[in-house]
C-alpha cells in the first residue's frame, strides 16, 4: 500500500502487526465519528491490552508488537482504530528506521496488505494505518502520519488531555497517569513515550540482543549476519557503506528424494514511488545496464551450494534505483511445502566471504516467496531485510506487484 490507499476488509476480524529493526511501542485508539476518544479506556497499549473489540499483543522484543480489531465487537459510535508506533527508546526518531505494518486476516494469517510509510526523519510517533467504517462497510487505510512531539501529539490529536510531566527527576515511583480525558477518573498509567517510566508491569527497557529480530540496526562489523524474518542489517563496515559488487545466492532443495522441483530466482528494480523499473531473472539475464546480472536457470535444485545467483554492483546502481526484492517462484506449479531448504546469502564478490545468511525454516503452500530486499538510504548505505513471504506466483511478472507492496 502506499500512503493514502485504502482496501476493503473481507474479514471481520484483522491484525495489524507493526515491525521495525528497533524496539517499537504499538497502540490502538478507538474514535467515533467525531475523531476523538470516549475515555482513557479507548487507549490500548501494553498497560491496558483489551478493550471492546481491539486488543494489544507484546512482541516481547523478539517479534512485532500487534493490534488485533474485531469489528463485530466495537460498542456502537465507534467509527475508526488507528494504530500508532513509536521507537521504545526514549528520544529516538524514525529517522533510518523503516517501520512496516502488515495487516492480516486474524483467523487465518493470510496477509491482505503492507504498507511501509517512505522517507520517515524526525518524527518520534507514527500514525501508521486505521482500520475504519465507511458506508457500512469496514476498510483499512495507510496513513503514515508522523509527529515529531511523540504520542503526546498523537492523544492530543485525537482529544485525549496530556498533562505536562513535573520538573525531570528520578522518581521511585511513577507519578500519576499523563493522559487524562477531560471528566474521566484516573486512569492507568499511560504509554512512557508521553512522559513517565512504564508500571512494573511493563515490557523491561533493556533491548534484546542484537541477533534478535526488531533489536537495533545491526551492520557487518562483527563479521556475518544471520537474519530472522523482518530483521534488518545496515550494509555498512567499518563506518563505510558497503558499495561493491555482491552476489545474492539463493538455494533450495527437493523435500522428497527424486524428485526435482524447478524454483526460479529474480531480482526486481523499483523506484522511489514502489515503481517498477525492471526485472532480472533467467529469461533476463542483465537489467539495469550491467548493473544487476542473472547466473542463468537451474532446473532441478540439485547439487549443493547456491542454485542461481545474482550479481549486483551497488557502486553501480543508477540513482533511480532505490529498491531491489529477490525473489523466488515455482514456474511448474510446485509449492513451497515440497521444499526441503530455501536460503539466500549475500556474498562480496571481491573476498567471496558470505556477509548475510537468511534460512527460511517455514514453508507455506504456495508457488512464489518474497525472499529478502535491499533499500537505498537516504544516506546512500543499503539495508537489506529478510522477507520470507509467501504469495501466489508462478512466474516474476507476478511477483511484482506483491514485491512492491513489500518496500
Amino acid at each position: 500500500m502506499t500512503p493514502g490507499s485504502n482496501i476493503p476488509l473481507s474479514t471481520a476480524r484483522v491484525t495489524v502487526d507493526v515491525a521495525a529493526p528497533v524496539r517499537l511501542d504499538v497502540s490502538g485508539l478507538l474514535l467515533t465519528a467525531d475523531g476523538k476518544v470516549r475515555s482513557d479506556d479507548d487507549f490500548i497499549f501494553y498497560n491496558q491490552p483489551n478493550g471492546p473489540g481491539v486488543t494489544y499483543r507484546s512482541g516481547g522484543g523478539t517479534a512485532p508488537d500487534a493490534i488485533t480489531v474485531d469489528t463485530t465487537a466495537l460498542p456502537p459510535g465507534i467509527e475508526k482504530i488507528v494504530v500508532t508506533a513509536s521507537p521504545d527508546a526514549a528520544g529516538q526518531t524514525f529517522q533510518g528506521v523503516e517501520p512496516t505494518a502488515r495487516i492480516r486476516n486474524a483467523d487465518d494469517n493470510g496477509v491482505l496488505a503492507t504498507f511501509t510509510p517512505p522517507q520517515l526523519g524526525t518524527e518520534t510517533a507514527l500514525v501508521v494505518v486505521e482500520i475504519y467504517l465507511r458506508n457500512g462497510a469496514w476498510k483499512a487505510r495507510a496513513v503514515g502520519q508522523g509527529y515529531a512531539d511523540g504520542l503526546a501529539g498523537i492523544a492530543t490529536d485525537f482529544g485525549v488531555s496530556v498533562e505536562e510531566p513535573a520538573a525531570p527527576t528520578q522518581p521511585v515511583t511513577p507519578p500519576p497517569s499523563p493522559m487524562q480525558p477531560p471528566v474521566a477518573p484516573p486512569a492507568p498509567v499511560m504509554d512512557p513515550r508521553i512522559a513517565t517510566p512504564p508500571a512494573p508491569t511493563a515490557p523491561p527497557a533493556t533491548p534484546p540482543a542484537p541477533a534478535a529480530p526488531g533489536a537495533g540496526k545491526i551492520n557487518l562489523d562483527k563479521g556475518r549476519v544471520s537474519l530472522q524474518k523482518n530483521q534488518t542489517v545496515s550494509l555498512v563496515k567499518g563506518g563505510r557503506p558497503l558499495l561493491s559488487q555482491v552476489k545474492m545466492g539463493l538455494g533450495w532443495e527437493p523435500a522428497y528424494r527424486g524428485r526435482d522441483i524447478d524454483l526460479d530466482a529474480s531480482v526486481i528494480a523499483y523506484g522511489p514511488q514502489r515503481n517498477h523499473i525492471d526485472s532480472c531473472y533467467f529469461g533476463k539475464l542483465q537489467i539495469v545496464g550491467g548493473a544487476i546480472k542473472h547466473s542463468g536457470d537451474n532446473l532441478t535444485g540439485e547439487g549443493g551450494g547456491d542454485d542461481e545467483v545474482i550479481m549486483v554492483d551497488l557502486g553501480r546502481l543508477p540513482q533511480e534505483v532505490t529498491g531491489l526484492v529477490f525473489t523466488v517462484n515455482s514456474f511448474t506449479g510446485q509449492k513451497f511445502t515440497e521444499v526441503a531448504k530455501a536460503y539466500c546469502r549475500l556474498i562480496d564478490a571481491a573476498s567471496g566471504e558470505e556477509l548475510v545468511r537468511f534460512d527460511l525454516t517455514n514453508a507455506e503452500a504456495q508457488t512464489g516467496v518474497l525472499m529478502a530486499k535491499l533499500i537505498r538510504q537516504f544516506s546512500g548505505e543499503w539495508e537489506m531485510t529478510a522477507l520470507g513471504d509467501f504469495v501466489k506466483a508462478r512466474t516474476v511478472r507476478n511477483m511484482v506487484k506483491p514485491a512492491a507492496q513489500a518496500l
